[in-house]
């Protein structure tokens, strides 16, 4: 059975940032607007990390790698904190 890659992973340790953004206290679609600013700025294969606040953006943020093609690499959710890995494609 192949593996979906681009499925986060949740059992496994984070990986480590090249880049941090604090969103805390924003509401969709602003976390993803800074995530995608940021990520702008980043070379291929870099690893970005979001801190969120808002309990939707795990699934905004599904959709938007799967929409972009940057792979989201861990999701973890600890509410009041949701905090989301992409690489860089």
């Amino acid at each position: 059975m192949d593996r979906d890659d681009s499925a986060p992973s949740q059992a496994t340790a984070p990986p480590t940032a090249d880049v941090d953004i604090d969103t805390s206290g924003l509401k969709c679609p602003l976390p993803i607007l800074r995530a995608k600013k940021a990520l702008a700025g980043m070379t291929s294969g870099q690893v970005l990390r979001v801190l969120a606040t808002d309990p939707n953006s795990i699934a905004d943020f599904e959709a938007f790698c799967r929409q972009t093609g940057n792979p989201l690499l861990h999701q973890q959710s600890t509410p009041p904190q949701f905090i989301h890995y992409l690489r860089r494609r």
